[in-house]
């Protein structure tokens, strides 16, 4: 029946309901039929009486089951019959009653008679499913089968919350989208139902729960058990509630809600059917004095004393806060009328200019304490005024409750400009005669409620910029929760604009807490957005209230648990740092950053801690912070991860060196005491320290453009640049690449145009003027390239990352400083140490520089600065004086294999350094064609297979043809290069035929250093070289060269050639060796290996013993397993066909359960 049709006010029967009910009154339906929506039959309640009267006169008691109710029922409704409780529940369900059936329902619940009606329909969600229509039935009541029920507020607490409901996450799926009436009735029996029943813990649940069990075991000294559950919860927060994800506050310990939920639990009772038709004078006299009424009139007594307990504290609650609510009513009221009769003896002209000196009148609470005015009684009591009148008068009442109490800035004139606009409002009033109180009464049927804090904020409009403000404040934290973690970047201007405006400091703080707050992990863009507001802030409110409102919640944040929120507070530093006073820059967020710096773990926060303090650098004045911004810089370059270093290099070294240049120490400390540091390296005892060296020298390398403005900028002709248009612009190529824009030379000057009037007229001073006068100048060429150049003597030329970095170096200072600067200034410099004269070739005294890092660096540094042709003719001189000098002198060679291999990763160079090196093939000594012999081998390893072809091979060739064996030796190293870099067949069996003929020729049989240099060859090159190769000539060769080895009869060239052997055979020992070929030829040449280690070196026999030992496991494991592959190929073929009946079978199942046992049956 639909609830449309109901008449609250018929309680009488119909008189064919009562022959209906005459007639069934021994018949009743089973309630499995009454489920299905049919007529109840007989004792199915009138369709048009009042359900609310059913109800009463069926409310069950406590002390006996449904007698009371029963003679209720006889005595109200003056029938014989009664109605059952299931047929109640079935008329309630089906006239859409849910909350009415839902009381009846916990109330049979409590007294133990549970009603399965009741039970099924409630525990089934789907009764509550949200449907997008409501019925006609359920319109005015605005409840359908699925549509949203009003949840009562004395039921939300924790036990019975739906987590989801209240989650920011808004992808709730449809299982969890549960009615408020099914939740009410689960909270109220989830302590009976079962674990068949129990529905799985949810995510929000899981969390909530997690933050109460960590919280109780903190409380009670459980430490080692709450870091472990820590431990195993890494993903939450168990410092902050919010982090669980609920928009509530955070709910009572775990020790307060087992008291309070823990002893409501009723005795489990079986459910009783109650009849209807029972008279009670037909019952026996002691039938209320049974044995298990009076148990449950203790329980029941029991539990109503602790509820009584309860509500009387929650009582004494509410009454002493109405009492401090009535007061503050009772001096408002005060104060209106107070109002009112200023109002009302001035003429309008006054009310609309209200003087400020009025407000005192008012008393002064707190500003704007959330308190509401409830004018109906004023109104009540004053209904003669005019509505206009009235309204006036509240206008004022409430401004002066909210706005008088303002210390920081009067708004009486914002306050008039609100009374004069509301005065001005007029309204038709109807020609009509009935009284106020009539219109009130009509009136209330609107249904306007403010007696919630939301109703309250809608129902009054601000007036003025500060009621917004206060508005805000308030509504703000309430409204933030409750939006997307995706979205909540777009509440920042309303947060912003509110803690700039808002009078109370707190509300401010509030506002800012919240603002740093916003997103639990703000992603690049959303932390720009938070910044950027915060600038905006800055500039609007001042240093002071930077200091004290927006420095704070960077504080508080600065050990935040996650890395995005600590790294919201290093960039914070530096974008507020223009804003701050300087004190607090120098001091307060200085050591805020140095802390993280030092302490943080995130590689992305200290590199905005550096980025920051770089900002810092350029705005700090304190001279005495000079010693602690170096510290700063050392320790950022010494930190372990390069983005940090990254960070210094391209923001902090600029920005410290433009303060030290303001300051006059760049050339007088800085890069002095990075110096002197390099030296301390150099005299260490233990050695070089690389990385410190490195770290050092790119501090160097950083300063250079800053080094390079303060020359041009302390220059002689500084007074006199003007900026002309016929100056000539600047080349692309005239600086190298800069590593950010603070490096950029530009920059630091101020423009591009200035940068290239001042280059002009420092080429033509370098050129024509000279460098009188010019200190800076005069300091670099005296005092720092000297120093600089005497240090790279020292370093270690075989350290090919030192001569790297100092290449480097002087390669950027060189181009920085201009060419006329590198060929008058550092050219000579280097000429003048390294004295390439033909006079000193013999003299070793004269040429013990030559082997020093001075020659790589001075090639590769400063002669490859500018690549025009002369340039290049002066490398490829200096390199062919350089190797003709050491080969006739005999001195190492390292010098010349550091130039060579620092130019051959250049492939730009390539065809310059083979010209060098074709002329040391047709030199005349012997001595200068083994060392160009030697140095191609260093060349080839990136060289293109076309160059190696065409130029490489035939000077091979031409030095395996002289006469000299120690020049064909020499060439080995190469081919056997050749044979591990390149791919091209033919250019590969050439180099074979040639390393065939050292082997296979008579007269180089009793070569020993010939046979030595091929053995190390073949241990360098052959694993990496083809395997055919390796297959076919490496093994073969070196077990001839090992039996031949068994036959030597020279004691120390036998050693040798064992030693190399031995070297070659542990690097081959590690690639793919053939059966055949380790049988054949691996084996063997080990076994003869081992009988001459016998007699010369016991401790190296012992490893090829083992080595032997292995090899032959492999041999023997191999015969085995091809034996057994055989039979594992057929049972996997057997095997993989069982395999793939199997599944085809199961690809034919079109259900899945039942059926899937079919699948094993045996046919029949």
């Amino acid at each position: 029946m639909a609830a449309g049709n109901v008449n609250p006010f018929n309680v009488s029967d119909s008189e064919e309901e009562a022959e209906q009910r005459q007639d069934g009154a021994d018949t009743e339906r089973s309630p499995s039929d009454e489920a299905q929506g049919h007529s109840l039959g007989p004792f199915s309640p009138p369709a048009y009486s009042d359900p609310a009267a059913l109800l009463s006169s069926n409310r069950t008691s406590p002390s006996v089951d449904g007698i009371p109710a029963s003679a209720a029922a006889v005595s109200g409704i003056g029938a014989e019959t009664r109605v059952s409780l299931d047929a109640i529940a079935a008329q309630l369900l089906r006239d859409q009653y849910i909350l009415t059936a839902l009381e009846l329902h916990t109330e049979l619940l409590e007294a133990g008679r549970e009603l399965p009606r009741l039970r099924d329909y409630f525990s089934n969600p789907g009764n509550f499913e949200r449907q997008s229509g409501t019925p006609p039935a359920c319109k005015e009541q605005g409840v359908g089968p699925g549509g949203p029920l009003n949840r009562a507020g004395s039921i939300s607490t924790l036990d019975s919350l739906d987590f989801a409901r209240y989650s920011d996450d808004g992808n709730r799926e449809s299982d969890e989208r549960v009615a408020e009436c099914e939740i009410a009735s689960q909270e109220r029996k989830n302590y009976k139902s079962s674990p068949e029943t129990q529905e799985p813990i949810r995510p929000l649940e899981k969390r909530a729960l997690n933050f109460l069990v960590n919280e109780y075991l903190l409380k009670n000294e459980y430490k080692l058990t709450s870091i472990t559950f820590s431990d195993e919860n890494d993903d939450q927060d168990f410092e902050l509630w919010d982090d669980v994800g609920l928009n509530i506050p955070k709910p009572p310990d775990l020790l307060q809600l087992y008291r309070n939920c823990g002893n409501s639990q009723p005795l489990h009772r079986d459910n009783v059917d109650v009849a209807v038709s029972v008279d009670p004078s037909d019952l026996p006299g002691d039938y209320f004095t049974q044995e298990p009424v009076q148990q449950t009139d203790v329980i029941q007594q029991q539990q109503q004393q602790e509820v009584v307990q309860e509500l009387e504290y929650q009582i004494s609650l509410l009454n002493s806060e109405k009492q401090s609510l009535a007061e503050q009513i009772k001096k408002l009221q005060s104060d209106i009328q107070a109002l009112q009769r200023n109002v009302s003896s001035e003429p309008t002209a006054g009310v609309k200019s209200t003087p400020s000196k009025e407000n005192p009148k008012c008393d002064k609470p707190p500003l704007d304490n959330g308190q509401y005015l409830d004018i109906r009684g004023v109104t009540e009591t004053d209904s003669s005024s005019d509505t206009t009148k009235t309204s006036t008068s509240t206008t004022i009442a409430t401004d002066c409750t909210e706005n008088s109490t303002t210390a920081t800035q009067p708004h009486s004139k914002l306050k008039a400009n609100g009374q004069q606009s509301k005065s001005s409002v007029q309204f038709d009033q109807p020609n009509r005669k009935l009284s106020p109180a009539f219109h009130q009464a009509l009136l209330s049927f609107c249904r306007m409620s403010a007696d919630s804090r939301l109703g309250s904020e809608v129902s009054r409009i601000a007036d003025s910029e500060q009621s917004v403000m206060l508005m805000l404040g308030r509504c703000l934290p309430h409204i933030v929760p409750n939006v997307l973690l995706a979205k909540r970047e777009e509440l920042i201007p309303l947060i912003l604009c509110t803690a700039c405006l808002h009078p109370e400091p707190k509300e401010r703080d509030q506002l800012l807490h919240i603002l740093f707050n916003l997103i639990k992990r703000p992603d690049d863009e959303q932390r720009q957005m938070i910044l950027t507001g915060c600038v905006a802030f800055a500039q609007h409110v001042g240093p002071t209230r930077v200091e004290a409102e927006l420095l704070p919640q960077c504080w508080e944040q600065i050990n935040h648990k996650y890395p995005e929120r600590r790294l919201l507070v290093a960039e914070a530093c530096g974008a507020l740092a223009p804003y701050l006073p300087k004190e607090i820059r120098s001091s307060l967020v200085l050591s805020m950053l140095q802390q993280m710096l030092a302490d943080d773990k995130a590689d992305m926060v200290r590199e905005a801690v550096v980025k920051s303090l770089g900002v810092i650098m350029g705005y700090i004045d304190d001279p005495d912070k000079y010693s602690q911004g170096f510290e700063l810089m050392l320790l950022s370059l010494g930190d372990p991860s390069e983005r940090v270093v990254s960070a210094t290099h391209q923001v902090f070294i600029p920005a410290f060196a433009a303060w030290c240049t303001e300051l006059g120490n760049l050339q007088s400390q800085l890069i002095p005491s990075l110096l002197t540091r390099i030296e301390k390296l150099l005299k260490g005892e233990y050695g070089l320290d690389e990385h410190k060296l490195h770290m050092y020298l790119s501090a160097l390398q950083s300063l250079i453009p800053s080094l390079f403005a303060v020359l041009l900028q302390n220059a002689p002709f500084t007074s006199r640049v003007k900026l002309q248009g016929d100056v000539p612009p600047i080349e692309v190529t005239r600086f190298p690449r800069p590593a950010s824009p603070l490096q950029d030379v530009a920059t630091i000057v101020g423009s591009r145009e200035q940068l290239a009037v001042l280059l002009h007229l420092y080429d033509h001073q370098l050129q024509h003027e000279g460098t009188t006068g010019w200190d800076s100048l005069l300091w670099v060429v005296n005092q720092f390239l000297p120093q600089i150049i005497d240090i790279v003597g020292r370093i270690n030329v075989t350290s090919s990352t030192c001569v790297h970095e100092f290449s480097r170096f002087f390669w950027r200072l060189c181009r920085t400083f201009g060419k006329i600067f590198t060929n008058t200034k550092v050219k000579p410099q280097f000429q003048e140490i390294l004295r390439l004269s033909e006079e000193n070739v013999d003299a070793t005294a004269g040429n013990g520089i030559l082997t020093k890092a001075t020659v790589p660096i001075y090639a590769t540094g400063v002669l490859t600065c500018y690549n025009q042709e002369e340039d290049r003719k002066l490398l490829v001189g200096f390199l062919e004086d350089v190797m003709t000098t050491l080969s006739l002198s005999h001195a190492p060679l390292d010098s010349l294999k550091a130039s060579f291999v620092e130019l051959g990763a250049n492939p730009a160079y390539h065809e310059l350094l083979l010209t060098v090196l074709w002329y040391g093939v047709v030199h005349t000594s012997a001595l200068v064609r083994c060392t160009a012999a030697r140095m191609f081998e260093r060349v080839l390893r990136g060289m293109s297979e076309a160059l190696i072809d065409k130029r490489v091979a035939p000077a091979l060739i031409t030095l395996c043809s002289g006469p000299e064996f120690s020049v064909r030796i020499s060439t080995i190293p190469a081919f056997g290069t050749i044979m591990e870099t390149v791919t091209q067949k033919e250019l590969l069996e050439r180099v074979k035929m040639q390393l065939a003929s050292f082997l296979e020729d008579p007269q180089y049989q009793d070569q020993h250093s010939l046979h030595m240099e091929i053995i190390k060859t073949f241990g360098r090159v052959g694993p990496n070289a083809e395997p055919r190769f390796r297959d076919e000539f490496v093994l073969p060769h070196l077990h001839k060269l090992a039996l031949c080895n068994n036959q030597q009869t020279v004691e120390s060239k036998r050693i040798d050639i064992a030693t190399q052997l031995f070297e070659a055979y542990s690097a081959l020992s590690c690639c793919f060796i053939s059966e055949e070929l380790m049988v054949n030829h691996f084996l063997p040449g080990l076994r003869c290996l081992r009988t001459d280690m016998e007699q010369l070196s016991p401790e190296h026999e012992v490893i090829l013993s083992s080595m032997i030992k292995e090899c032959e496991i492999k041999v023997e494991n191999k015969a085995i397993g091809e034996a057994q592959g055989s039979i594992s190929i057929a049972a996997s073929l057997v095997g993989e066909d069982a395999k793939t009946k199997f599944l085809s079978k199961m690809g034919q199942l079109t259900t899945s359960g039942a059926m899937l046992a079919n699948v094993f049956q045996r046919k029949k």
